[in-house]
């Protein structure tokens, strides 16, 4: 319904206008009125006349458990389910596994899904504890005593024994060697999503693209920690962390944290954005206080959204009765 905006060509369409409004040779209200009434007309023709994507869909039957197999989209995206809240009994959990690359809920079949469920498998044991390979919203990785290691694009996780395994292990057992140590605490290596880090009580330093971890000795690693202990001192003014609130210094002055949302702090006295020290006075109730009015919803809680769990159906013998009735 959107192939338009979809395409690759419209967007670098956008993106020339974009450079002619920063050289003030068009005007934006005008671009945007003619971008936006034929889109907004396409939205409501699609709410009127599309069909609605359900993303769920039903496959059959687990054979262990008799329940209903079906795959839909969660929060992470595609999973297959086991058990319908129709089925489940009080405090029962469905069994959950996401699905693998390339398999889509439109077209995946029962016995398909139904392997998705083989993991998480146990695979040996290495120095007393189990290896476990399982996948997980980050994708398939081995499990060895609370360490998670990734597994390679290269590997099925399906098929990786502790011959694959073990230098994945042993990688990491070597990536988390301690540097050196700060206050007691170890200073190690590690690599994430976004590139390799330095980690120490909690904390974690990214480590520049211009500098090789294992180049990293015990100096520059105290160094790097120190300045980054530094940085978020002087990063937050207020932290209730059991309120998931902080009140913090940002680029353009200081602002409110409330969970994942950022709130603008009102203005100072003098009319003018309110400095570091004005933010210093703040309590947590004017804070809250604040969120409150940018946000109404933020201390609500939230109903439960739960379906009650159906009563089982007793059924009770009936004495037959001795007694004649009398007209």
């Amino acid at each position: 319904h959107f192939d338009e905006v979809m395409d690759y060509s419209f967007t670098a369409g956008i993106e020339e206008q974009f450079d002619i409004i920063a050289e003030g040779e068009l005007n934006w209200k005008k671009m945007l009125e003619k971008f936006y009434k034929p889109f907004h007309e396409t939205i409501e023709k699609t709410e009127n006349e599309a069909d609605r994507f359900s993303g769920e869909r039903e496959l059959g039957k687990d054979p262990k458990s008799g329940k209903t197999l079906i795959v839909r989209m969660a929060k992470y995206g595609p999973v297959a389910q086991i058990g319908t809240p129709d089925e489940l009994e009080e405090g029962e959990k469905p069994q959950y596994a996401n699905l693998r690359k390339g398999q889509s809920i439109e077209t995946i079949e029962l016995d398909e899904a139904l392997d998705l469920f083989a993991l998480p498998r146990t695979i040996g044991e290495f120095k007393g504890e189990d290896v476990v390979v399982n996948i997980g919203r980050y994708g398939p990785y081995v499990k060895f005593d609370d360490k998670f290691v990734s597994i390679p694009r290269d590997l099925d996780p399906m098929e990786i024994d502790m011959k694959k395994a073990l230098p994945l292990i042993e990688q990491k057992l070597k990536e988390e060697e301690p540097i050196t140590f700060l206050d007691d605490k170890p200073i190690t290596r590690g690599k994430g999503r976004f590139g390799p880090f330095l980690k120490w009580d909690g904390l974690y330093v990214n480590i520049p693209k211009k500098i090789n971890p294992e180049d990293i000795d015990a100096a520059t690693a105290l160094e790097m920690v120190e300045a980054k202990k530094k940085k978020e001192a002087e990063r937050y003014i207020h932290r209730w962390d059991e309120e998931s609130i902080s009140v913090q210094n940002g680029r353009w002055g200081p602002f409110i944290k409330f969970k994942k949302k950022n709130v603008k702090l009102p203005k100072g006295k003098d009319g003018k954005r309110m400095t570091q020290e004005e933010a210093e006075k703040l309590t947590l109730e004017d804070v809250k206080k604040i969120i409150k009015k940018e946000i109404p919803t933020a201390f609500k809680t939230k109903k439960s959204t739960k379906k009650p769990a159906k009563k089982k159906k007793t059924t009770s013998k009936k004495k037959k009765s001795s007694t004649k009735t009398s007209k």
